[in-house]
């Protein structure tokens, strides 16, 4: 048990650092989870408590930097809230052997779009949509709150892509993206918990490691600047397309 507990602290702190900077990181805390023994959607649910604390400590850093555009963050976090309500019901509602096949799919999937860098194409031209970009933005974080709801593993880079659409550099964006996560998180975590899908102690464990990762990662981000982010992002997308590779 010592050892298992060490094992989730250190995955933990490398996917709160992770997850806090780019994203990704879930795909880490995920697989150890089930590897660890639970079932795939219990382990699913347990991943929220540690996201949870993660962006609670994030939110916390990146208001103190005063970096943290609070009016547009309460925009966008409704529908993402809506969608994922749905997508955590979708989530407990399935086979355990049916989101295994499901995670591996959208690990491939999540894994072939980040390779394309779609984040640093965006925020290389100049985006000016008028007066449809709003309703472009709002329907982008319904679709990523039920994508969220469903899995969380990867949400970080869909919405960082909602960021920079929305006209955001890296360091706001990601500013926005954990406050959104820790929002609609709390919400999937209730679907979870009435479903008996969540188990708090290991996510509490998972969760320490998750702070220590967030609070290196908002430090770092501040102090490094948008270059810094960007060069994370591309090695976050390196590591997962080799890990799908290796798989």
């Amino acid at each position: 048990m010592a050892f298992k507990a060490l094992l989730l602290l250190l995955v933990g702190t490398v996917a709160g650092f992770l997850n806090v900077l780019a994203g990704g990181g879930s795909f880490l805390t995920l697989s150890m989870l089930i590897f660890m023994g639970l079932p795939p959607t219990v382990a699913n649910g347990t991943n929220r408590v540690a996201i949870f604390m993660q962006n609670i400590m994030a939110v916390k850093k990146f208001h103190e930097f005063k970096v943290f555009p609070i009016r547009f963050s309460l925009m966008v976090t409704v529908p993402a809230v809506i969608g994922s309500l749905a997508g955590a019901y979708a989530a407990t509602a399935i086979p355990d052997a049916t989101f295994k096949k499901a995670l591996a799919f959208i690990m491939i999937a999540i894994t072939l779009v980040t390779m394309l860098n779609p984040i640093e194409k965006l925020s290389s031209r100049e985006i000016s949509w008028g007066k449809g970009r709003w309703a472009i933005v709002i329907l982008m974080f319904l679709a990523i709150g039920f994508y969220g709801g469903f899995v969380q593993a990867g949400v970080g880079f869909l919405i960082l892509s909602a960021m920079v659409v929305a006209g955001f550099d890296l360091i706001h964006g990601n500013a926005v993206k954990v406050f959104v996560i820790l929002i609609f998180t709390i919400f999937a975590l209730v679907i979870f918990t009435i479903q008996g899908k969540a188990n708090y102690l290991w996510g509490a464990v998972l969760g320490v490691g998750n702070v220590t990762g967030a609070y290196l990662a908002t430090v770092t981000a501040i102090k490094k600047g948008n270059r810094f982010v960007q060069k994370v992002v591309f090695v976050a997308i390196m590591i997962m397309a080799i890990k799908l590779l290796l798989n």
